[in-house]
């Protein structure tokens, strides 16, 4: 598996985060009981599916190791498997905060590498 995996919030969600000093999740989250976050393959599709229309995106980068048992790989879309985060994601596993722009075309601009 890898060893950075990544959430994609709002900016409004993550001032939240960094004013309680940890992520405690968006509302569907909240909702399916886990928070969900994407692999690096995984996160380009996630943002075109669940995001295109929104421009107040950040792309946040998350240590796996910083989350010990907290993390689980479960089956979801297309089978595959995706990383969902049982409990808070503390914001010293966070490596990295990105700002996801929208380009002329709807779609993000994600960081080099994706």
């Amino acid at each position: 598996m890898t060893s950075t995996i990544y959430k994609i919030v709002s900016r409004e969600e993550w001032t939240v985060a960094e004013s309680v000093g940890e992520y405690r999740g968006s509302a569907l989250d909240v909702a399916d009981g886990f928070i969900h976050l994407s692999s690096p393959q995984q996160t380009v599709d996630t943002a075109a599916k669940y995001f295109a229309d929104r421009d107040d995106l950040l792309l946040v980068s998350v240590d796996v190791a910083s989350l010990g048992s907290t993390l689980r790989w479960e089956a979801s879309r297309g089978g595959d498997l995706f990383p969902h985060v049982y409990g808070v994601l503390p914001l010293m596993a966070v490596a990295e905060v990105f700002a996801l722009e929208r380009m002329p075309n709807g779609k993000h601009q994600f960081p080099d590498g994706f």
